[in-house]
């Protein structure tokens, strides 16, 4: 049985500010290998992530 995609996006949330475990791991990737939408809100998630850091960044450096 695969994980439904409200907790894949939770798994996707927290992967950002800690180390998933092995199991939460697999659970996901076995989700986003069969669920389309989970990929490609897996992939906004790494955007708004990027722009992110990058606006912190530049925020740091006008410091």
């Amino acid at each position: 049985m695969t994980m439904a995609c409200k907790r894949a996006t939770e798994l996707m949330s927290l992967r950002i500010d800690r180390e998933l475990t092995l199991a939460e791991k697999s659970s996901l990737r076995l989700h986003l290998a069969i669920c389309r939408y989970c990929r490609r809100c897996e992939k906004q998630m790494a955007m708004l992530h990027r722009i992110a850091a990058r606006r912190r960044e530049n925020c740091d450096q006008q410091e």
